[in-house]
Formats: structure tokens, sequence, C-alpha cells
């Protein structure tokens, strides 16, 4: 991070243009792409991109909240407050929010993960500041009615409904509680239908004061922006709410820690009357703090990232026994998770597997070659810049790293930093990684003879 200077930026309250703190984190060419942050003393944050060449603004607000801060009678809350702030605040009823945001063409939307919550809206440029008002008196204003919760509450349970009919998806919640077991990290983000019944208004209005202080909250805008109005307007919103705080407030810092995940060689089962089986076989993985998350990065890409993947070649190209299977990695502040997905027919549940194991053995043991490597740099580039080519993408960059790294990061370092992976840390990680004893999670309809066969594949 390289910080250019600071200065104050608030103009209507002089206490807080003597104390204000904005810097430039990344300076841009011709102002694109310059990342700045302000700092509240009452602990907000507000970092903004600049891209003056789109017509576009996103504008989010992240939590640093998520399903693995709920105790057990809890789960599920995070989210279940994520759909109660768009039930209506005391300014605006639930139809004036959408309303408004449908009036100029935007869209508006809100997601809850297991370390955090987002919400943001992404309009016209010129409608900036009305995206602002809305997404602000959602976060601070939100009544949490009764009512609102009894009627919601059908629609969460018709979430975890539609989930659970989904096995693709419900089979990635499976694999958590395989690797994790029974704490935060290993429960569903929605919940289940024993806590969402249980959940009341009082209990999820105590969990809202408690996660949506200022200090927790980070927010973030890209697009054809102008920092210093988003501030002013910023502050404007949580001024009228009444969620300033006193001074000398500070922001709450990215979770830290060290976990060590033990697992080795868990299986789990769901039988269950689909046409394919779904399965995941896993181990664990690498913090989103680990140095060698970049190398990782690259393994991942070779392995099974795309179509020109070992496992897509393996199993789909060459053998026809899946439609979709990939390899995905995913970081949490002091563990991760590295996973093999696959879905196919049950009679080819254990070629499938087979193929895996001994594809995430080979590389293990003898890695991949430097061609694999250069090629899947390559393309961890390519993907690394396509996927940041609009304003929400952008937003999303920002803000997470805010949050979770307290920090930031330009494209062309990421893109330094994937180029600089080296053929042997590759093959370090694929060692540490891909040489640890696998997990296994499978939904489908598994027959007794089947079921006992699939603990064989992870001894």
């Amino acid at each position: 991070m390289t910080s250019h200077g600071s200065k104050a930026t608030a103009r209507t309250s002089p206490e807080a243009r003597a104390v204000a703190r904005t810097q430039t984190l990344i300076q841009g060419e011709n102002g694109i792409g310059t990342v700045r942050k302000t700092t509240f003393p009452w602990g907000l944050r507000i970092v903004t991109e600049t891209l003056p060449s789109v017509r576009s603004a996103t504008f989010g607000i992240w939590a640093h909240v998520g399903s693995r801060d709920e105790t057990p009678a809890l789960n599920g809350a995070t989210h279940y407050l994520e759909h109660l702030l768009f039930k209506g605040t005391h300014r605006r009823s639930a139809l004036e929010i959408s309303s408004a945001i449908d009036a100029v063409g935007g869209e508006m939307n809100a997601f809850t993960a297991k370390e955090y919550t987002c919400y943001y809206a992404r309009v016209l440029d010129t409608d900036l500041p009305l995206a602002i008002d809305v997404v602000c008196d959602m976060l601070t204003g939100s009544r949490i009615r009764e009512e609102d919760v009894d009627v919601e509450r059908g629609a969460i349970l018709e979430e975890i409904a539609m989930t659970e009919d989904d096995p693709g998806d419900c089979v990635h919640d499976l694999f958590a509680h395989t690797m994790f077991g029974d704490n935060p990290l290993g429960r569903p983000v929605l919940g289940t239908v024993d806590t969402v019944n249980g959940l009341t208004a009082d209990r999820i209005r105590r969990f809202y004061k408690k996660h949506y202080d200022p200090t927790r909250l980070v927010v973030a805008c890209a697009g054809n922006i102008d920092h210093d109005q988003v501030v002013r307007q910023v502050r404007a919103a949580f001024e009228e709410a009444g969620a300033v705080k006193g001074p000398d407030a500070e922001p709450v810092a990215p979770r830290g820690g060290r976990r060590a995940l033990r697992t080795a060689g868990r299986v789990e089962l769901i039988d269950r009357s689909t046409e394919q089986a779904h399965v995941i076989l896993g181990m664990p993985g690498l913090s989103r703090t680990d140095e060698r998350r970049w190398a990782l990065g690259v393994l991942n890409t070779a392995l099974g990232g795309s179509m020109s993947s070992r496992l897509f070649q393996e199993v789909r190209e060459k053998r026809g026994l899946a439609y979709s299977v990939y390899s995905y990695t995913s970081g949490f502040a002091d563990c991760g998770l590295f996973g093999v997905y696959a879905g196919c027919r049950p009679s080819q549940v254990h070629d499938v597997l087979k193929i895996c194991r001994d594809e995430l053995d080979q590389v293990a043991e003898h890695s991949l070659s430097d061609d694999e490597i250069r090629h899947a740099v390559g393309q961890l580039q390519g993907s690394t810049v396509l996927g940041l080519e609009d304003t929400g993408a952008l937003m999303n960059r920002i803000g997470k790293s805010e949050l979770c790294w307290g920090e930031q990061m330009s494209v062309d370092d990421m893109l330094t930093r994937i180029a600089s992976v080296t053929p042997d840390e590759v093959r370090a990680v694929a060692r540490d990684i891909l040489g640890q004893r696998p997990s296994l999670s499978v939904i489908g309809p598994l027959k007794d003879r089947q079921a006992a066969r699939l603990h064989d594949t992870v001894a």
C-alpha cells in the first residue's frame, strides 16, 4: 500500500475538517483507477475508485459480520437481518426503497457470507446521490418490526427449501460441515429451519445494534464518481440518521488469529433421490492472508480452474464422466479449504473419484510441468483483469480489501505478484495442500455397498 499524503475532506463540520483523514492509496494515471480512503474520527471508513470513462457507479456498504459470528441458536441471523434491512426504515417503506432505485433503472441487492455482509446499488453516475441516501438509510434506520420478521421468515424458509432442492448447492454446505464440524464455519449461512423459526425480532434487533456500528462498516464506491462528494453525502446521511459516534472510535481491524484446521479422512453422505450424485473431495487450504495463496491460485487454475485444466480434460473431455467438474479454493481469516467438485451419474461416482484422487496424488508428488504453470499464470492474470471490468466488481474489490486486509493492491501489483509465482512455489504448495489426506462429501442416491466403498476413497 502506497500513501501519497493525507488531508481533511469534511467541509461542513469544523470538527470533522480537523480530524477526518483522507489518503490516496493508489495513484492512477489521469485520475483513472485512483483509490482514495477517508476515515472519520467516529470509525467509519470510505474507500472509492474513480473510473471516469464509464457512466455508472456502484455504491456498497460492507459490514464486518458473517455467519461465523453467530452462536448456534443465532445461526442464520446475519442472513435474516440482510433481508430485514430491505423491509423499511423510519423514512421509507419497503416499496419506497425498491421503487426509488427501480425508478432510475438501477439495481440493488445484498449478499451474506461467512465473514462479511454487503449491501449495494448500481446506478447511473448522475443518480449516485440517490443510491447513497437509500443504502445508508437502510443500514442506519432499519425498523425491524415484528410483522416484518414474521413475513420474512416465510421467505427465508422458502430460500432454505430452494437450496436443499439444488444438491449442487447443498453439497457445498455439507462439505463445510465435513471439514469444520459443528462450529460457525461449518454451519450454513442461511441457518436451518429450526434456528430460523427460533429467531425473534428482539434477538435480531440486538444483533443489528451490536454488529452495524459505524466502526464495523466500510463504505465502498466505484465508477464515475468524485471522492469528496461521496464523503460529504455519506457523512450527511449518517448524521441525519444519528449514527455518528463520538470522537476517537477506532475502526474494527481485519479478522486475525491462527486456527489450525486438522480435518482428515472424514466422510459425510446424504442419501437423496437425485438424477446425479454431487461430490466434493477436499482438504484444508490456506487463509486469505497466507502469502502462498498466489501459488495456490496458480495451482488451482491448472488443476481444475478451466476447460484446459487437468481435471476437466481427464474427467469430462477424455471420458465424458461428468458435465461439471472443477477445483476451487476458499480462504478465511485464519484457515481455508481446497476442494474438487463433480456432478455425475451415481454409477460413475467411484470412477470419477478415483480419477480425481489420482490427479491430486500425482500433482502432490510430481507437481505440474513448467509449461502448465506458465499457462496457468497467464490464464489467472487474464481472468483477474477481465473479472474487474465493471463498477460492481471494482466496488467489491476495494470494499473487501479494506474490510478483510486493511489495505489495497492495484491491478498492476496483482498481475506482478501472479507473474512472480515460481514453479518451486507451486510445487511446494502442491505438496503441502494436496499431500494431505482428503475428506469427502456426497449427495445422491447411494446404495449401502456404494456408501461403504466411498469411505475407501479417503483411506
